[in-house]
């Protein structure tokens, strides 16, 4: 990496980063206000957490000495200050990403986890499951040797529709099906109530700053400045913006109503949609991509409800559904000569269902067995009466302090 390239892809980490601000507040607005601290703290440890555990375990089963293209042998807790400052700088992208991937999951089981088993999620997560699951597309461009068996079959994720969005969304699903629904959500399995968010214009200004983010997130994936970032970034600001008037305009189409959530989720399914192909394909068919993107979400939320599914804040249908469908597109409408596999059309779609399949079975299966085994241990789910009542009241000692506070002086004033 030249200078400018080292300041580029340090630019686009800042960029990422300032993703989680808008993680954190997309979930507390579009979460209930008894339960806003809790899932900001829980999005700020996961942050704190990953990062640790990342540059502990994670990036050298990511992008170390690749052992016959399935997981890395070295580069574990490295020294970065002795370290060239282009590996310094490709791990602080790199660690954004993975905290992406982590922070899917808060969102999804919001308002009935208990923090420290979160935390235990976010060890699996920023630990195991999504270095190894990356280091089969990604392994080689850590630059230490080989090659991630997917990727030497043709398998092509540019900056992580599934490798980051959609791992992410399997664990999350797999969480989810464990720690159950909120209170409420679904009444004696019968009927469906929906759950009003304590603060939409908070939540609809956590979708901007995710939209800034993702300028880093695509642009960033080149790891250099070149001809190629100007139109990765044109095509993710159209598809991003095409999913959110598809979704958006779908739902009002079905409902005679403006739905806010679902033009916010349409957008991101668009941005998480373009994210795998955004380097190899034309502006109309990032736009098409984007369409669909915010279609698969609307859906996929529908089909949510169907099932009883709770993910309180719509994050399995934006980078799930339509990081499945992301990958899936690079395979359709991909350059074939920018992709560079040297596979046929048909090829390259049988590659990229394959890369779907195997994700999906895998993150999904390990996460599903390792958080039932975790569930017996450390009970994931807050009783009823801490539910009721509201995390923050139910968890953070600083809540329940300031509140016994508020009562002491109130009780001051009437003795008064």
């Amino acid at each position: 990496m030249g200078e400018i390239d080292l300041l580029w892809v340090v630019i686009a980490s800042s960029l990422l980063f300032l993703m989680q601000a808008g993680f954190l507040c997309l979930e507390t607005g579009m979460t209930r206000s008894k339960n806003n601290i809790n899932v900001a703290i829980k999005n700020f440890c996961d942050f704190c957490v990953a990062v640790v555990v990342f540059w502990v375990l994670g990036f050298g089963l990511m992008y170390g000495l690749s052992y016959q293209g399935w997981i890395g042998l070295d580069l574990f807790a490295l020294n970065f200050a002795k370290a060239p400052p282009s590996l310094a700088v490709f791990f602080l992208f790199q660690v954004m990403l993975c905290v992406t991937s982590v922070t899917i999951l808060s969102g999804i089981v919001a308002e009935r986890m208990k923090f420290g088993a979160y935390l235990f999620v976010t060890l699996v997560v920023a630990g195991v499951l999504y270095p190894i699951a990356g280091h089969w597309a990604w392994a080689s461009l850590g630059g230490s040797g080989g090659t991630g068996w997917l990727a030497q079959l043709g398998f092509v994720d540019f900056a992580g529709s599934t490798v980051v969005h959609s791992v992410g969304g399997w664990a999350g699903l797999a969480l989810v099906l464990i720690v159950g629904p909120r209170l409420g959500r679904f009444d004696d399995g019968s009927s469906n109530h929906n759950i009003t968010p304590s603060n939409m214009p908070t939540a609809t200004l956590g979708a901007l700053l995710l939209f800034i983010g993702w300028l880093g997130f695509n642009g960033g994936s080149t790891l250099v400045l070149d001809e190629t970032v100007p139109s990765i970034l044109v095509n993710t600001v159209v598809a991003g913006c095409v999913g959110a008037i598809s979704a958006g305009g779908l739902r009002y189409a079905v409902n005679q109503h403006l739905d806010v959530d679902q033009f916010i989720n349409g957008a991101l399914g668009g941005l998480v949609a373009v994210t795998a192909n955004c380097f190899a394909v034309s502006t109309g068919s990032a736009a098409l991509i984007g369409l669909v993107g915010g279609m698969v979400v609307v859906f996929l939320s529908q089909i949510l409800e169907i099932l009883k599914i709770d993910d309180a804040v719509g994050a399995i249908p934006v980078h799930l559904g339509a990081g499945i469908w992301g990958t899936l597109a690079t395979g359709l409408y991909g350059d074939l000569e920018i992709l560079g596999t040297g596979l046929s059309r048909l090829e390259h779609n049988g590659v990229q269902g394959l890369g779907v399949l195997v994700y999906g079975i895998c993150t999904f299966g390990v996460a599903f067995l390792v958080y039932s085994a975790g569930n017996e241990v450390l009970r994931f789910r807050v009783s009823d009466d801490d539910e009721i009542a509201g995390l923050n009241i139910s968890e953070l000692v600083i809540q329940q302090e300031s509140e016994l506070q508020s009562s002491l002086v109130l009780s001051g004033r009437k003795l008064q």
